[in-house]
């Protein structure tokens, strides 16, 4: 599947910044994330490849802090994509090598020119209590 020259660019910009970046398109599927990301998410990139929405989020079981499930439709990169509106949130994730981390981030649209939608942008960050 081709991607915008915007896409592509964002991915560039990803790649060249030291904080957690994931990438996905307008159906939530998982594009990209960074060098940066690995530590958190437990895995290369160049491991995983691109994910579809189910899962990856399946992957990496977000949840709150009594370990119950977030709902898809309260996770920041859900709300970005369906809704084309920034969110914010803290929660738990299950890295791919098994650790659960603290995590906080927000998920923002990607709205090229004529308003194109093209998917979202989630920067996060590892959270130490």
């Amino acid at each position: 599947m081709s991607q915008s020259l915007e896409v592509i660019l964002a991915r560039q910009v990803a790649s060249s910044l030291a904080v957690p970046i994931l990438l996905v398109n307008p159906n939530g599927d998982l594009l990209y994330f960074n060098e940066a990301a690995e530590p958190i998410l437990g895995k290369r990139f160049d491991e995983t490849g691109e994910l579809r929405r189910g899962q990856w989020s399946k992957a990496f079981q977000p949840e709150n802090a009594d370990g119950s499930p977030i709902a898809r439709e309260e996770q920041p990169l859900y709300i970005a994509t369906e809704h084309h509106r920034p969110a914010y949130r803290r929660g738990w994730i299950r890295g791919l090598d098994g650790v659960r981390r603290h995590i906080e981030g927000i998920a923002f649209p990607l709205i090229g020119s004529g308003d194109r939608f093209l998917g979202a942008l989630g920067i996060f960050w590892e959270v130490s209590d």
